[in-house]
C-alpha cells in the first residue's frame, strides 16, 4: 500500500490525494457514482493513512459484491478530535451483526491505530461503514 502513496522523486502523496484518485479510478471501473463529501486537509500519520486506504479499499470491495449500490458516499475529516471516515451506499444493506472476513480486517485497521469502526446496514436502504481515530498527541 505505501507505494500507492508515492509519486514520482519519492515525495508522499497526502492521504487527500490518495483518497482521491483511488476513488476515482474505482468509480470508472465499477460504474458505481462516487459523491466525495471531504476530504482531510491536513497531514494524517502514515499509520492512520494505511488504515483509512485498506479500509475504504475493503468498504468499496464489500459494495461491488454485496450491495448492488448506484452510489458511494465518503467523507474523511480530521478535526482537533482527531480522524473521521465516513463510506455509505445506497445498496441492499444488511440485517444483523456485520460478519465476514472483511468487516474483521476493517476493524483490524483501525485497532492497529488506536481507533475504532462499525458498520451498519439497514435491509433495503445501504450500509454505512464509520472509522474514528482519535487525536494522538
Amino acid at each position: 500500500m505505501s507505494e500507492e502513496l508515492r509519486v514520482r522523486g519519492g515525495r508522499s502523496r497526502s492521504l487527500a490525494q490518495a483518497l482521491e484518485g483511488h476513488l476515482t479510478e474505482w468509480s470508472e471501473r465499477t460504474g458505481t457514482t462516487v459523491e466525495i463529501w471531504a476530504l482531510p486537509a491536513g497531514d494524517v500519520p502514515a499509520g492512520i493513512t494505511r488504515a483509512v486506504m485498506a479500509t475504504l479499499e475493503e468498504a468499496l470491495a464489500n459494495v461491488e459484491r454485496h450491495s448492488g449500490a448506484r452510489v458511494v458516499a465518503v467523507a474523511v475529516t480530521l478535526g482537533p478530535s482527531g480522524l473521521r471516515m465516513t463510506v455509505s451506499d445506497d445498496g441492499v444493506g444488511f440485517f444483523g451483526p456485520a460478519e465476514g472476513r472483511g468487516i474483521t480486517a476493517m476493524h483490524a485497521h483501525f485497532d492497529q491505530v488506536g481507533g475504532t469502526l462499525s458498520v451498519n446496514g439497514v435491509p433495503g436502504a445501504g450500509t454505512t461503514v464509520t472509522g474514528v481515530v482519535p487525536r494522538q498527541d
